[in-house]
């Protein structure tokens, strides 16, 4: 889940952020020029500690608010299914937009986080592990 979302915030600046700012702007968001920097930095940073398993509440927070967003603003109007086949090519399937299905996935995969924890082989499990345990007084 991380590394998708870091394929994304990557995919955003290697676009260009003035591309996102256009479809910020085409969608009515707020602050595009802002926002062109923000969600793409969010997507990254916090793709980064999921991926990692350091932080992983902290950084599933504004990842949730990402895709809340983005379900609201883009994927809703496609409806439920993200693979939509609408038509046959000689070199193969074309597809339509993306509905809201996967952004649904990465919110649950974000809340079981928030929830379970990052696991045994994360980061805040490792560092947890070798730090010392405060010894009573002795007396």
């Amino acid at each position: 889940m991380g590394y998708g979302f870091m394929e994304h915030g990557w995919a955003k600046l290697a676009h260009g952020p003035a591309n996102f700012e256009r479809l910020l702007g085409q969608i009515g968001a707020p602050l595009p020029h802002l926002t062109s920097w923000v969600v793409p930095a969010v997507e990254l940073l916090g793709g980064a500690a999921i991926l990692l398993g350091a932080y992983v509440s902290v950084a599933a927070i504004p990842l949730i608010a990402v895709m809340l967003v983005a379900t609201f603003t883009v994927h809703l109007r496609y409806g439920f299914s993200s693979i939509k086949t609408i038509g046959l090519t000689p070199a193969g399937p074309v597809f339509g937009p993306p509905g809201f299905e996967v952004a649904l996935l990465y919110i649950a995969g974000l809340v079981a986080l928030i929830l379970g924890g990052a696991g045994a082989f994360s980061v805040a499990s490792l560092t947890h592990r070798f730090r010392k345990t405060p010894q009573p007084p002795e007396g």
